[in-house]
């Protein structure tokens, strides 16, 4: 399951990882950043080429979508039918 909080950047552009999100992350470890429109990305380096392919099309289909929903093109469905769609697309 995914984990959400909510963070600020400083003046410095400094950016604090709330701990909760951070466990398996020590100091030091280094951390590939990517942009993607409105949406950065933090992955570990050390598992980073591992995942980046599959990382960067989710990405993409995050943004598409957010693009869709702002413009009005959705459809609303219950939780149920929500997850069917989602497994089908395997």
């Amino acid at each position: 399951m995914s984990q959400i909080d909510i963070t600020r950047m400083s003046s410095k552009g400094q950016v604090v990882i709330p701990a909760e999100l951070r466990k398996d992350m020590k100091e030091g470890d280094k951390i590939v950043v990517i942009r993607n429109n409105d949406q950065i990305i933090l992955k570990k380096a050390n598992r980073f080429d591992k995942n980046l392919e599959e990382d960067l099309i989710v990405a993409k289909r995050v943004e598409e979508s957010w693009k869709d929903i702002k413009q009005g093109r959705f459809k609303r469905m219950s939780p149920e039918d929500f997850l069917k769609e989602i497994r089908s697309l395997k």
